[in-house]
């Protein structure tokens, strides 16, 4: 199974940008996972499944997936547009407005 090179996406709760300057690099599940009869816990013999490497740049990753033999897919990240006001969010108190803040 081949691996997966992509860049996180920002959480759904979040407007910053934390955690997606990286690259990851994650491996495939060879194997399906299966129920524990006794304690109803999920769990699988893949090892590879588990493991999560990040890199600084798409290229380093590409080349330790070269050097180990790797075979991997790289996932390109959407592009998001910058959302930044003029003044930002304290122009809305500011004591020079002319206009009244109210509704």
């Amino acid at each position: 199974m081949p691996a997966r090179i992509y860049r996180p996406a920002r959480t759904a709760m979040s407007s910053g940008t934390a955690k997606t300057k990286y690259w990851v690099l994650e491996h495939a599940p060879s194997e399906r996972r299966d129920i524990d009869p006794l304690m109803g816990w999920t769990s699988s013999g893949d090892t590879q499944a588990q493991v999560r490497l990040k890199f600084p740049t798409k290229e380093a990753a590409l080349e330790y997936a070269a050097e180990h033999g790797i075979k991997a897919v790289v996932s390109e990240p959407h592009k998001r547009k910058a959302n930044i006001r003029p003044g930002g969010y304290g122009e809305n108190f500011a004591t020079s407005r002319r206009e009244p803040w109210s509704h």
